[in-house]
């Protein structure tokens, strides 16, 4: 496996003037911008690296100077940087240097399609007196494939870091895991935001987003709204571990209720959202996230906690209750099947993902209007492994084949923005964060059966 750490450069000159940055190399690292490098230097200081690659533009390239320079200071071997072409930011030669406000205003209609159709956006460029058509959000996902087609074959089974910008970031998160260059903006990079890649070979290969977009290091419990956010926010939490998580007994159905490992969980995830305001929640209706979503709202006493049956668990049928070996021998192939080819795979007396799609999809489309026609900002939503990675899924434009690239730890908290209503993009903020769990940058939650 190789694992990939990209990093958003620290807040340069240009994020806090709103500057559109694109490929001007004007922009610097503001004072923030250096202690916060700091910051993402100090929280990967207890993992080894094998190669540090950074765009060539200054602020990101001072950004990987700055976390280099303090791993040096905390485990006394570097890597030495390596600049990539193919990690500069994406190329909006017409609009870079402006103010945004000025841009959406010189720009309108090229604005909207920005926002609302980011990969139909299309600029003419005069070359010497000829004219040609570029594309930038296309461009920088054709560049993002590129990058990884050379990189991937070079690091077999080590740690890589990526320092770049927002829109590559996103380009190469998109192009891992096969999201569409129209959902660019459904994806956010925060400034030196983290995020964990694991490949099991080169893009053909599977590709698992371990985490996306962590803040915790730099003291935010949760990536900021963007600015005009109007909508809601969905809190996306994995129940806590159980006994048979622990020994990887697929559950499915089964209520089986948390270990003492799994209430804990459920206490620091209640902790580490203590300071977010919260207007209402709702749970799968088995025991195992009820119990957690109980926990979470002892920090939030005057909020009632709503059940739902359509969140509930993939139904394993015939699995349930047993461990993979045992499954292996009664249905053979099939567990491999379900590894490799989710969307193929209807559980003996059970359901198939397109099922769990359905029903779960369903009722997150009603949790997500009802929270709109009652003007609430946040919500918390705690479900199952199997039920929040089609949600993912969904969110993202995926189908169910898609399955496996998201991974969730017991008691992990992903964030989803609906910043314009239902008929908007949702936005996916964060993914996994399980920081207070414990164990860092990497998740190191059970990973369980399902």
């Amino acid at each position: 496996m190789t694992r990939v750490i990209i990093v958003r450069h620290g807040q340069s000159s240009y994020n806090t003037e709103r500057r559109i940055q694109g490929r001007t190399d004007v922009s610097e690292l503001t004072e923030k911008g250096r202690n916060d490098a700091r910051k993402v230097g100090k929280a990967l200081s207890n993992l080894s690296f094998n190669a540090i690659y950074s765009s060539p533009l200054q602020r990101a390239k001072q950004t990987a100077q700055v976390i280099n320079s303090e791993l040096a200071i905390h485990v006394r071997e570097t890597a030495v940087i390596q600049t990539d072409d193919k990690l500069l930011e994406i190329d909006l030669p017409l609009w870079e240097g402006m103010l945004t406000s000025d841009v959406k205003q010189k720009f309108t209609e090229d604005y909207e399609i920005w926002h609302e159709r980011p990969h139909e956006l299309r600029m003419l460029l005069n070359n010497g007196g000829e004219t040609r058509e570029h594309f930038p959000v296309l461009a920088l996902y054709e560049q993002a494939r590129q990058f990884w087609q050379e990189i991937l074959p070079q690091h077999p089974g080590e740690t890589i870091v990526i320092v770049g910008h927002n829109g590559i970031n996103r380009a190469l998160i998109s192009t891992a895991l096969g999201i569409s260059p129209s959902r660019y903006h459904s994806i956010q990079q925060s400034n030196c935001g983290l995020t964990v890649l694991n490949f099991a070979g080169g893009l053909e290969e599977t590709v698992q987003l371990e985490s996306m977009n962590q803040t915790q290091h730099m003291g935010e419990t949760l990536p900021s709204l963007r600015p005009g956010h109007q909508g809601v926010r969905l809190l996306l939490v994995r129940h806590g571990e159980t006994e048979w998580n622990r020994q990887t007994r697929f559950q499915g159905q089964i209520d089986v209720p948390l270990n003492d490992n799994g209430r804990q969980q459920a206490q620091k995830a209640g902790e580490f959202l203590q300071d977010v305001p919260i207007d209402f929640a709702v749970s799968s209706s088995m025991l195992r996230p009820k119990e957690t979503a109980e926990i979470i709202l002892h920090q939030h006493p005057d909020i009632n906690l709503e059940l739902e049956d359509g969140l509930r668990e993939i139904s394993h049928g015939l699995w349930e209750g047993k461990l993979e070996k045992e499954i292996e021998q009664e249905f053979p192939g099939e567990l491999e099947r379900w590894r490799t080819q989710p969307a193929g795979v209807q559980m003996p007396e059970g359901e198939n993902l397109q099922q769990v799609w359905e029903r779960s999809v369903a009722a997150w489309q009603q949790i997500v209007q009802a929270a709109l026609d009652n003007q609430f900002k946040t919500g918390l939503i705690v479900a199952h492994d199997a039920t929040n990675k089609v949600l993912l899924c969904h969110v993202l434009g995926l189908s169910t084949e898609n399955f496996w690239n998201f991974r969730q730890g017991n008691g992990a908290v992903s964030v989803i923005d609906y910043p314009s209503g239902l008929n908007g993009l949702p936005v996916m903020q964060a993914m996994n964060i399980t920081t207070h769990l414990g164990g860092g940058v990497l998740d190191k939650t059970a990973a369980g059966a399902l």
